[in-house]
């Protein structure tokens, strides 16, 4: 979570525990209805905690892992080694082929 994301939660929960003593005041003083409204007023702030608590959640699943990237050498690397076909091209720096390798090319005796 984010720093603006903790200080509004810490807001909200602070928001919520200011409502929650107003409803014990107005339970002790005041007419019911208000002591009604002000506890179902003091759980709005929790849910608002939880919702940011999700948003963060998702935003953490829409990041992805969190790798680095890459380098290009190494995609072009990757990219080379999955289109090697055989041991003689490789120990042959790519000149000659093995005989069942489907890459060879096969010479004409036309010159």
């Amino acid at each position: 979570m984010t720093h603006s994301g903790r200080l509004l939660c810490a807001l909200y929960l602070a928001t919520s525990g200011g409502l929650a003593w107003t409803t014990v005041l107005e339970f002790l003083h005041g007419p019911r209805w208000a002591a009604f409204l002000f506890a179902a007023a003091s759980l709005v702030p929790v849910i608002a905690v939880v919702r940011e608590t999700l948003v963060r959640d998702l935003r953490r699943a829409a990041a992805g892992p969190r790798h680095p990237l890459r380098p290009a050498t190494d995609e072009v690397v990757r990219t080379e080694l999955e289109g090697a076909c055989c041991e003689r091209w490789w120990t042959s720096l790519g000149t000659r082929h093995d005989t069942s390798c489907p890459h060879r090319t096969h010479r004409s005796s036309a010159a």
